[in-house]
């Protein structure tokens, strides 16, 4: 299937490893034009060139952290001055520690609102009239299955992605007729960093082997298992594909079934 996102320009936040990694994969093998944001330079030389050696048009990495707003507007100039402009926009980024809802501080929250609501829409803000202008832009954000379903022990982030659900939704309606979508992509139990960190804190709790809490979550899936991160990037280019313009305003779940909700 022909995506139709070759030549197409995209930035893609958090994309040296993890699930932004995997869709920017999923756009390099379609042909498009990549900028990814992380932390070191040094990560992102490396994902850039493995992404153009699977068929990026071009790719380069522009180190930024989403805790500083100044480094998101340089961010969305950098990107736009490489690419000459961004028709795809992937928000993502690490998230909060584990915890309970009891046992959250104001401190967190006035640390992490800025991280996964301000900053982000920030950026999304920046590059917004660009896409309107042109008629076409997709906006991803790469979520999770507590904005749907709250996950126990991730009170945190339940708690803030929330405030994104709410801007999503109110975006798309606001930008669909200048065939522009906005969606939220909402991984599960997926194999990485930030899932080992947050098994390995229950594990940690409860005085046990992180293999057998990592076994445990495995059986509460109707799937039978976790997640690979492979099987999460495609969504993300389906999204931002041709084929996809006319789905905006939702949260697509990527969770081998484990939200019973409808």
């Amino acid at each position: 299937m022909d995506l139709g996102l070759k030549g197409k320009r995209a930035l893609v936040m958090g994309a040296s490893k993890g699930l932004g990694r995997a869709i920017a994969d999923s756009l390099a093998a379609e042909g498009a034009h990549l900028v990814i944001s992380g932390r070191t330079q040094a990560s992102l030389d490396e994902a850039a060139a493995a992404m153009v050696a699977a068929g990026a048009a071009s790719a380069h990495g522009v180190p930024a952290d989403v805790a500083n707003a100044a480094d998101m507007d340089r961010l969305g100039d950098e990107a736009t001055r490489l690419m000459g402009g961004v028709d795809i926009l992937v928000l993502n980024h690490g998230g909060p520690p584990p915890g309970t809802a009891l046992e959250i501080t104001e401190a967190q929250i006035a640390e992490w609102f800025p991280k996964i609501v301000l900053h982000p829409i920030r950026l999304a803000m920046k590059l917004l009239p660009a896409m309107r202008a042109q008629k076409w832009g997709r906006i991803i954000t790469v979520g999770s299955t507590g904005m749907v379903q709250p996950i126990p022990n991730l009170a945190l982030s339940n708690i803030l992605r929330a405030s994104i659900v709410g801007w999503n939704k109110s975006l798309s309606s606001e930008v669909a007729g200048d065939n522009v979508t906005c969606n939220i992509l909402a991984p599960g139990a997926i194999l990485t960093d930030r899932q080992r960190e947050t098994q390995g804190n229950l594990a940690a709790k409860r005085g046990v082997p992180v293999e057998q809490v990592m076994k445990e979550r495995a059986a509460t899936i109707p799937a039978g298992r976790i997640g690979d991160a492979k099987e999460f990037g495609p969504m993300g280019a389906f999204l931002a594909s041709e084929m996809g313009s006319y789905m905006t305003g939702s949260i697509i779940r990527v969770d081998g079934g484990v939200v019973r909700a409808f």
